[in-house]
């Protein structure tokens, strides 16, 4: 299988503690070895961009987020063994984001074809929207299965802009949606009042969103989290999965173009993630606006790495249940 990309596979590095399936961290099962036979449980891919955010007039940085998440994962030790493909990175140049997001999803779709579940790296939320057209041209979509879009964020990025940026792309997904005679099935779970006009919850509402705002979204809030999650899983069959990581508190994620003051637990967001993980429905996952430059201490980094961890030792645990 040609994967093609723009940033060949570089391979991860990170501590050891010595020989066996006891001392495992990501970088000990991570290869590039894209013709493997059978399904891996985690492809990753990068998407070198912050165009979008650019665009959304934010503060870049976000296209070198794809390079810190592998280094926060790389040493996140392993509970049990598993297989990762790592095939490189999309990266935009130019600014010309539209071919980014087309070469992204060609990516996205011969590895969902393929039968690996695929994480990627972002970048700004732009990213989003490449995950969908890989999702979309699918077999698993053009054979009849429902798709389910859940976006962890504090905002609905359903901007109506001249030109797509990281504040468009689940709009965009509708629109499409809508072309196909479809209803974009799209929940967002952390949507910050304040940070959202009544435009946008306007918008929401005329497309049928599922929301679920940051000030319903606490510790104790769970039962109220899991229901509106249970229902998201319910309502599909293939999940794509959009985590921005402002939606964590700002004290956990200071490294992203727009800090929440609020957000949501990290405990909430890893919870959702593993449920999501567990459904066995999850085909893709990226992880958005992870801004290196701006970050503390690595703690975005460290903190999108652990929701990654977290989702494919999830996922894992729920196919031996």
């Amino acid at each position: 299988m040609t994967i093609a990309v723009d940033v060949t596979y570089e391979p991860w590095t990170g501590r050891s503690d010595g020989p066996g399936t006891d001392n495992l961290r990501w970088h000990h099962v991570v290869s590039s070895d894209a013709d493997h036979a059978e399904p891996c449980d985690v492809a990753f891919v990068g998407f070198r961009s912050d165009e979008g955010v650019r665009r959304n007039k934010g503060r870049q940085g976000a296209a070198n987020g794809p390079r810190a998440l592998r280094g926060a994962l790389a040493s996140m030790a392993l509970p049990t063994p598993l297989q990762a493909l790592d095939v490189g990175d999309i990266e935009v140049r130019d600014g010309n984001l539209e071919a980014g997001h087309q070469r992204l999803g060609q990516v996205i779709t011969s590895l969902v074809d393929r039968g690996h579940p695929v994480v990627v790296l972002g970048g700004g939320h732009e990213v989003a929207y490449g995950s969908y057209l890989g999702l979309a041209d699918s077999s698993a979509l053009r054979e009849g299965g429902r798709l389910g879009v859940l976006n962890l964020d504090a905002h609905f990025d359903l901007r109506d802009d001249a030109q797509p940026s990281s504040g468009t792309p689940f709009l965009q997904m509708a629109q499409d949606e809508e072309q196909g005679e479809r209803q974009l099935n799209y929940w967002v779970l952390g949507v910050s009042q304040p940070s959202n006009t009544q435009r946008l919850f306007h918008t929401a509402d005329k497309l049928g969103v599922h929301y679920l705002p940051d000030t319903q979204c606490g510790l104790l809030d769970l039962p109220r989290v899991e229901r509106f999650i249970g229902e998201f899983i319910d309502s599909c069959d293939v999940v794509h999965l959009s985590i921005d990581l402002d939606v964590l508190p700002a004290a956990v994620a200071p490294g992203v173009s727009a800090p929440a003051a609020y957000g949501v637990p990290m405990e909430v967001v890893e919870h959702v993630c593993a449920t999501i993980a567990a459904s066995g429905k999850l085909a893709v996952c990226d992880v958005a606006e992870l801004n290196p430059d701006l970050d503390v201490d690595h703690r975005t980094a460290r903190a999108g790495a652990r929701l990654i961890h977290r989702i494919l030792t999830s996922r894992g645990a729920g196919r031996q249940a």
